[in-house]
């Protein structure tokens, strides 16, 4: 037996926490390694030692082998857990950790590199009889060979990289015109995201579903699976939404797929957790995607419904024992479902979203799991992943799941950070989802990013919102005034006329006080009466209209207001005594960064000729690549950054004079 006692977790987040868990509860020491970004994060306080890795960027840190297993030596790590991302799938850190006498807490490098490149995975798997998708897996990767290629196999296809995934380096080809385009650009962001540029072609299954089977394998030649998870809700090909077991597999189907699945891990002697995904179209045909030798994001669904600890399962194994059931003994009970909390703008193109998380609360709920590292206080920086909690749920049967889900993201709360809880809320909610008929087009076909709009403040929100800020001026509830005074203003028969702004929208609010705590507030020509209760720092209790209610609030600098409010959150901001509005930079020609990031490239230079919606720079942000446009025709006058710079949120990256348009060229 392979014993170890000290487990090294090379990697950061929710899914260092959630092994730090596991392994503590079996009695293994933790080591955890964090960046200088991350010296407060929860899963360094949580574990038994930590050792800095390096700077902030993933390349200079999480990325660094040798950095890694130094940190292993120091600490005296006999075992490494790499968790998801990163390097949970990297062959040579699974070898180094071998050359070390460190027991690598996953499958054998062999198989890493084997099923880590799509070509030779597929090239595998038909070898195997596991039903692949009809396409191109060659060893020629010229551009004329792939054109070549994709003509023949004809439109629609996919283009991916041979070395990824996470949607990164995967473009969808319809258009014959696109053809070159989807290669260069897919080549280019493989290159960045995996170090390699070599693809593959798949003939595309429009409107699938993404379902996967999870398997696990011993050093003793067991194999088995543990049900499916549907993955089919997904935005830029990243899932968004999972759950087991799928509403589109029948008993037949899982039989199948789950035995398709298991030969696929036979053939390549697979050891540890190992997912393998497929496609299945309309008529209940499936095909191999591609397998992914680690631990899955979206593991805790599948623990819910089965009752099994797969990392508690990763560790036994990876100390070589025997699987600790047959298949026959797996049990699949109710359902569960998992959303993904991101911090990002659903109504700005998905744009990722840095901060500091002011407030954080989850709520106490029957059969709810929240995976996270979120701390009050915390940054939410543009170097890693824009994902930053779990929320799982578990019930008897898909739809009290579905609805104790929406209760739970409803009452969660995250100030200080956009993020797209509410969005999650409105997938879980909707007919389609709610139906089980959701496929990998939900998402592009019901929220079109480009016709994704924040939706508007409600009258009754504004009202709350304009007492917060009512209250933040008279100071009574924290105050030493007596009960019956507090809330009371000598001129109460005065209105007080606020200005509150959501976006760039305008809303002017109406206050009347009546007496302690008592008001009548107009809102987007609503008339609300509210009597406040209570109200602390963060919470406020208040009958509205007759109704007894709560909301969670945090005000921000003293202007920006984050209200939570009946399942819905929102931000607004005290405009009532701003100066006058300044000048809008994209019409004047000045290009901002949309986000802290890294200008991966300059697509531009000064004194040249720009033109509107050309693209200037591409910006690499929490592992994904931006476009930044320009904004008007005109002159470059000024460029401010290089490539490599790392610029802030707002920072200004270049000043365009201007193309003046006269009357008759407008009409």
């Amino acid at each position: 037996m392979n014993r170890y006692s000290k487990i090294l977790i090379a990697n950061r987040g929710e899914i260092a926490v959630r092994v730090i868990r596991t392994a503590k509860a079996l009695g293994y020491r933790t080591v955890a390694i964090f960046s200088e970004a991350d010296a407060e994060a929860l899963h360094v306080q949580l574990a038994d030692q930590a050792v800095c890795v390096g700077p902030a960027p993933v390349g200079e840190s999480y990325l660094q082998i040798n950095n890694i297993l130094e940190a292993a030596e120091k600490s005296g790590a006999d075992a490494v857990h790499p968790g998801y991302g990163f390097l949970s799938e990297n062959t040579v850190f699974a070898q180094r950790c071998a050359e070390k006498n460190i027991t690598f807490i996953g499958p054998s490098a062999e198989a890493i590199e084997l099923m880590g490149n799509k070509r030779l995975a597929k090239i595998r798997m038909l070898e195997a009889n596991v039903p692949c998708i009809p396409g191109y897996e060659g060893s020629d990767q010229s551009d004329a060979t792939l054109i070549r290629e994709i003509q023949k196999i004809g439109l629609p296809v996919m283009v991916k990289a041979a070395a990824g995934g996470g949607g990164r380096g995967m473009r969808l080809v319809t258009d014959e015109n696109d053809i070159e385009n989807a290669i260069q650009s897919a080549r280019s962001e493989a290159l960045n995201a995996f170090g390699s540029n070599e693809l593959i072609l798949e003939k595309a299954v429009m409107q699938p579903r993404h379902v996967e089977i999870q398997v696990f394998g011993d050093e003793h030649g067991n194999h088995l699976h543990l049900g499916e998870r549907d993955c089919s809700i997904q935005r830029r090909h990243q899932k968004v939404v999972e759950e087991s077991p799928s509403p589109a597999v029948t008993p037949a189907i899982r039989e199948a797929m789950g035995q398709a699945a298991v030969e696929a891990a036979k053939a390549i002697h697979y050891t540890g957790a190992g997912t393998v995904e497929f496609l299945l179209d309309q008529e209940g045909h499936f095909y191999f995607l591609e397998m992914n030798t680690r631990l899955q994001v979206e593991h805790p669904v599948t623990e819910e419904v089965t009752g099994v600890d797969l990392v508690e399962w990763q560790l036994r194994v990876a100390q070589g024992e025997a699987l600790p059931l047959t298949q026959n003994d797996i049990c699949f009970t109710g359902h569960a479902i998992e959303v993904r909390l991101y911090a990002e703008d659903p109504y700005n193109q998905f744009l990722p979203q840095t901060g500091s998380v002011l407030q954080w609360h989850i709520p106490t709920q029957p059969g709810l799991r929240v995976d996270h590292c979120v701390q009050a206080g915390q940054q939410i920086s543009p170097f890693y992943d824009p994902m930053i909690a779990k929320v799982i749920v578990h019930g008897p049967d898909r739809e009290t799941a579905r609805r104790k889900l929406i209760v739970a993201l409803e009452d969660m709360v995250l100030h200080g950070v956009q993020t797209n809880k509410d969005f999650l809320v409105d997938i879980v909610a909707h007919p389609n989802f709610a139906d089980g008929e959701a496929t990998t087009a939900f998402i592009g076909e019901y929220y079109p990013a480009e016709k994704l709009e924040a939706p508007a403040p409600g009258s009754k929100m504004l009202a709350l919102a304009a007492l917060a800020f009512y209250y933040r001026d008279i100071h009574t509830f924290h105050s030493n005034q007596p009960a019956d005074a507090a809330g009371w203003i000598n001129a109460a028969t005065d209105p007080i006329n606020l200005l509150l702004q959501h976006g760039e929208a305008p809303y002017p609010v109406t206050i009347r006080v009546h007496g302690p705590h008592c008001f009548t507030v107009l809102a987007d020509e609503q008339t609300h009466e509210v009597v406040m209760n209570h109200a602390d720092q963060n919470a406020l209790t208040f009958v509205l209209d007759g109704v007894v209610e709560a909301a969670r609030y945090l005000i921000h600098d003293n202007q920006s207001l984050y209200l939570d409010y009946n399942g819905r959150s929102v931000n607004l901001t005290d405009q009532t005594l701003a100066p006058e509005k300044p000048r809008d930079d994209a019409l004047d020609g000045i290009i901002r960064a949309p986000m802290d990031g890294r200008i991966l490239s300059v697509n531009c230079s000064a004194n040249s000729t720009v033109e509107k919606g050309q693209i200037l720079f591409i910006l690499e942000a929490m592992k994904m690549e931006h476009q930044i446009k320009s904004s008007v025709d005109g002159s470059l006058s000024e460029l401010s950054v290089n490539e490599g710079d790392q610029v802030a949120i707002r920072q200004i990256l270049a000043e365009i004079a201007v193309t003046e348009t006269t009357e008759a060229e407008e009409a």
